[in-house]
């Protein structure tokens, strides 16, 4: 095993996670439903319900995305969580917010009651995505940074990466391009929390209602990522020579797609397959696009993923040093860790299983208001 293969290899493993964790915020997309007029209180306490046996997944994804990051990238966690901490800040408090939420909504004289704990779970479905989605979207727009790791040598400021403003991470939110990727991965959970709920909730309101968001929400999404998909496709790049020396490339990510043909086919599939799932659960009887929208979501992710890294990419650029962005080479671990870390990763398939095995014991049989009537165990 060479250095550069784990190097590769651990991207491939973070952008795993970055794309599962995607499909599993559905939690906060279907917990948008708690603000709708449309479903009575007996309903909303079915969505939630059945989020509540998920949510827990999300989180544990999240947390390991980010440790995977840590551990195998550590120079893009100091500089990203470490600068951009304001963002990183926010998307945790909507995450202890959820749940707070999920542990208190229906516990009885709770302090708050039902109403602000469910406004708590619809704020997290709205932020949550859009800042993830945003941050991520920085990947390829740059941000605000500079590295010198010979600054660890100094004994006043020992300190290898410095944000440039103090907006820490929140600049991003005036970044259009990122900012739409934010709205589009917003608009997709909502999606696929409508496509879960169908499929997960026994009720016929509830299944109407969800095919209603889902030919809502499905317009929004389509024009906010083809907008981000096509300015990607056309707006130079931060490209790395075998000096590791970084320079703009006009149309880098197209470049990217052209010269991996492999991500482009899961690209092209992941996308066919979210259309479809769409297609399932707004347009016709089915209660099972959430399947094939989930599985496209995770292929599309994952090849956005790879052309931030792989092709010879800056994964996290800077924008006011292009020799400061950071790459796959540059921002990794040591080789010893990669390589204990990668005979450790050997368990994951194990994990995976697991998972598995759990969802189809909680999803055995569809949430149903007889459930909700009499189940002592309640969210």
């Amino acid at each position: 095993m060479t250095y550069e293969f784990l190097q590769n290899y651990w991207w491939a493993v973070v952008s795993l996670l970055g794309a599962l964790l995607v499909f599993l915020m559905f939690v906060q997309g279907a917990n948008v439903q708690l603000a709708s007029k449309r479903l009575s209180d007996r309903e909303k306490r079915m969505v939630l319900n059945s989020t509540g046996r998920k949510w827990e997944l999300t989180f544990t994804t999240l947390v390991t995305f980010g440790g995977a990051f840590f551990a195998s990238f550590p120079l893009f966690y100091s500089t990203s969580f470490g600068g951009a901490y304001w963002v990183w800040i926010l998307i945790l408090l909507t995450f202890v917010f959820q749940a707070v939420s999920y542990e208190f909504h229906s516990k009885k004289a709770n302090l708050l009651g039902s109403r602000a704990f469910r406004s708590f779970l619809v704020a997290n479905g709205v932020l949550a995505p859009i800042l993830i989605g945003t941050a991520v979207g920085t990947f390829f727009t740059g941000s605000d940074f500079t590295v010198n790791k010979e600054a660890i040598l100094g004994p006043d400021s020992p300190v290898i990466s410095i944000w440039g403003n103090s907006l820490h991470g929140l600049e991003a939110l005036g970044d259009l391009h990122a900012v739409c990727l934010g709205l589009a991965i917003m608009s997709l959970t909502i999606i696929l929390g409508a496509l879960y709920a169908l499929n997960n909730v026994d009720d016929e309101n509830i299944n109407g209602h969800c095919r209603r968001v889902i030919k809502i929400a499905s317009p929004a999404f389509l024009v906010l990522f083809i907008v981000w998909l096509v300015v990607l496709l056309v707006r130079p790049g931060y490209a790395v020579d075998a000096s590791g020396t970084v320079f703009m490339e006009k149309a880098k990510y197209l470049h990217n797609f052209l010269n991996m043909p492999i991500v482009l086919v899961m690209f092209l599939a992941g996308v066919v397959l979210v259309l479809l799932g769409i297609f399932k659960g707004g347009f016709t009887k089915s209660r099972k696009g959430i399947w094939s929208a989930g599985l496209g979501t995770v292929l599309t992710v994952l090849a956005v993923f790879m052309i931030a890294g792989y092709g010879g990419t800056a994964f996290y650029p800077s924008s006011t040093d292009l020799q400061s962005s950071l790459t796959i080479r540059n921002a990794s671990s040591s080789l010893f860790t990669l390589k204990t870390m990668f005979y450790v990763s050997f368990a994951v398939p194990f994990v995976l299983a697991y998972i598995i095995y759990a969802w189809r014991q909680m999803d055995k049989k569809p949430i149903s208001g007889e459930e909700i009537d009499s189940s002592p165990h309640q969210y």
